[in-house]
């Protein structure tokens, strides 16, 4: 694609995205320590990260991902496979879609819900690799909390919600019907829709 065909990312997205790092080959036989995958229920897009651990210095030595996704999701899991190699697990894992998005020179907002494809499958690829080897201590679950419960609205569909484009209540409302019956979920509904747009989308200076 070009600008006359509507392209609207970076060169540096445009470079992964056409020459993507460490995709996973259909013939290919690389042996993982650790695998994850995650599915956007709202857009399709499905992730697939996998890990080889160096076991005595607990770093990532290679990894590879496959995805069916956009370009977004492609460029930002191609990037995130380079700069995660040689990390330990602790620091993969707590790299964040805002790192990956800012070294890809930016990300169209409505496409941010698919850049986070890539850090899930990895957290769910190092859970699982803990979990194969009996450190199940170090697992960690990002457990769901429900913020409206005439709804049944959790604090994740309200992060999915800022990443889909929701920047105001009424917006967030539109998006999760939450706060539509007693309204009691209104303040705290509101002040995580601002940490999670600061989470995503503010630089931090």
């Amino acid at each position: 694609m070009d600008e006359k065909a509507g392209w609207v990312y970076s060169d540096i997205v445009k470079e992964h995205f056409m020459n993507p790092r460490n995709a996973l080959s259909d013939n290919e036989n690389f042996h993982a320590d650790g695998t994850g995958t995650v599915v956007n229920m709202k857009c399709g897009d499905e992730m697939m990260f996998a890990i080889k651990v160096n076991k005595s210095k607990q770093t990532i030595e290679d990894c590879r991902w496959k995805t069916y996704g956009c370009a977004s999701a492609i460029a930002s899991t191609s990037l995130l496979s380079e700069a995660v190699k040689g990390m330990t697990l602790d620091e993969a894992f707590n790299i964040s879609p805002k790192d990956i998005a800012g070294r890809l020179g930016g990300l169209p907002e409505h496409k941010i819900h698919c850049s986070v494809l890539g850090d899930k499958a990895l957290r769910a690829a190092i859970n699982d690799y803990y979990a194969r080897n009996n450190m199940a201590h170090k697992v960690r679950q990002d457990k769901a909390r429900i913020i409206c419960r005439c709804m049944n609205v959790t604090d994740h569909e309200i992060e999915d919600a800022v990443l889909e484009g929701a920047r105001t209540y009424l917006e967030l409302q539109e998006h999760t019907k939450l706060g539509t019956v007693c309204g009691q979920c209104k303040d705290e509904a509101a002040r995580l829709m601002n940490e999670y747009i600061q989470k995503h989308f503010i630089k931090s200076e």
